[in-house]
């Protein structure tokens, strides 16, 4: 016998005009080419649905719709109609069906004609907002309907925010089921709460909420592993880069150095690309924005000591562009962008290293030549980079219209180096930036278990940071 499939639950988005509706439904899609967002009055004219999906089976509809503009002015009208007041669906049907009072509340019209055909509602409310008399009016419409309503509190992370006296508002209206969303914000445990709010008013409706809250949890746990995974195989990549150059030619050792940057710097925004694609963003979402960038660029200069210093990045000891045994070939980038477009993608720059081998021999001296090699400060800041990266991806709402900045965690800035990190470092076979002159073999166990290591991490902060939200 085939599984039942869960009924579709179908989600109304309501509320006053810019509260944030759209954005929300973004954030809850994970789509950032949902709807239209702006500042001007009334942006959404038109109900707009949108599905949430599991191999291909829809298990919720969401709805976009306009926002609610003359809800005093509706009231008014309804206690003006002869009929008991109390019978909520057949008042507003009433109103539905007079054609010059529809005309008239066209917005309020399109949102009462979705309340009475879904299963359930998300009231938005701007909590940056004062509670007025007029947000009061649109839950007593709403309410009229006689649909479940939860009431989302949207922008709560502003100064401005007023979220206890909604708290307190809502209470008196008798509506005690309330939620704290930031649709700027992509949150998996206020997402999660959410739908188990929904779940715990819609018990024919349970099956299906379990159903996405499972999807959708397998959906991260799988997503952060692919990132992790990328990050880990770029790293690899770098730490067994290798050149080899004569050590008495100046003009060899440029090239060399000058091709190494270039093949780090492509290589790193295959694994940029790959992030803004795995939490769906792309560069074209980001064009105006700063990453941890400014103006596209790094606001500091990679190679200056003060910059290393201030991440707590420890240098090799060695100094200038020298070309003996030991020196530091300097290769910082100018300031030198990938693109347009491109944040976190902004030319890495390698420092690579003529250095006496591994350990207490850092250098392979045959016939008078060197191995150039990224050293393990700036190996260190492009683990920083990239881990910044998707920590602030994994936080970025799909509605979120400000850039992303350095949150000034401290990764791998003291601490060795994860052993397969520096496995590699003897293992330039590994390695696909390698001049192709022999077959690439594989380091798979060791990006696997320096994936392990960046979830580690990652989950750890992740824990650090997590406050439970107090609910009333």
């Amino acid at each position: 016998m085939s599984r039942r499939q869960p009924p579709v639950l179908r989600l109304a988005v309501v509320g006053h005009t810019n509260a944030g509706k759209t954005s929300l439904i973004r954030t809850l899609l994970h789509r950032r080419d949902f709807g239209d967002i702006g500042n001007r009055s009334g942006t959404t004219r038109q109900v707009a649905s949108a599905a949430l999906s599991v191999d291909g089976q829809t298990l919720i509809t969401l709805y976009d719709s306009p926002g609610l503009e003359d809800a005093p002015g509706l009231i008014d009208w309804l206690d003006d109609q002869p009929g008991e007041r109390h019978d909520g669906p057949d008042r507003i049907h009433r109103l539905l069906t007079d054609t010059t009072t529809r005309a008239r509340f066209d917005h309020e019209a399109r949102v009462l004609d979705l309340m009475l055909n879904v299963d359930v509602a998300l009231y938005v409310i701007d909590a940056r907002e004062p509670v007025l008399e007029k947000y009061q009016d649109e839950l007593a419409v709403l309410a009229l309907c006689a649909r479940p309503i939860v009431a989302v509190l949207n922008f709560v992370a502003t100064t401005e925010s007023r979220a206890t006296e909604w708290r307190d508002a809502l209470a008196r209206a008798g509506l005690h089921t309330v939620l704290a969303f930031d649709a700027v914000v992509r949150d998996p445990a206020t997402e999660r709460r959410l739908f188990e709010k929904l779940s715990s008013q819609l018990d024919d409706f349970a099956p299906t909420l379990e159903a996405w809250l499972k999807h959708r949890r397998s959906e991260e746990a799988e997503r952060l592993a692919a990132a992790c995974h990328s990050i880990a195989e770029l790293l690899i990549d770098v730490a067994g880069a290798q050149r080899k150059v004569v050590l008495d030619s100046e003009e060899e050792r440029h090239t060399a150095v000058e091709e190494l940057r270039k093949s780090v710097r492509r290589r790193e925004q295959i694994c940029v690309e790959t992030l803004l694609d795995l939490y769906r963003f792309g560069s074209d979402d980001y064009a105006d924005d700063a990453l941890p960038l400014d103006d596209g660029r790094w606001g500091e200069d990679l190679f200056d000591p003060d910059t290393l210093r201030y991440h707590g990045i420890r240098t090799t000891g060695h100094a200038g562009a020298g070309a003996g045994a030991g020196a530091m070939v300097d290769v910082a980038t100018g300031g030198m962008s990938l693109g347009a477009g491109t944040l976190i993608g902004a030319a890495l720059g390698a420092g690579v290293g003529v250095a006496r081998g591994f350990g207490g021999r850092l250098i392979d001296r045959v016939r008078g030549q060197a191995r150039l090699m990224v050293d393990e400060a700036t190996l260190r800041l492009l683990a920083w980079r990239q881990l910044e990266l998707l920590a602030g991806l994994r936080q970025r709402g799909h509605a979120s219209q400000r850039p992303l900045r350095a949150s000034g965690r401290k990764y791998w800035t003291a601490e060795r180096l994860p052993r397969p990190l520096s496995r590699a470092r003897h293992h330039p076979e590994w390695s696909s930036l390698n001049p192709a002159d022999g077959t690439v073999q594989s380091g798979t166990e060791a990006v696997a278990r320096l994936a392990a290591e960046l979830q580690k991490t990652l989950k750890s902060d992740s824990a650090a940071d997590e406050e439970p939200e107090a609910e009333k």
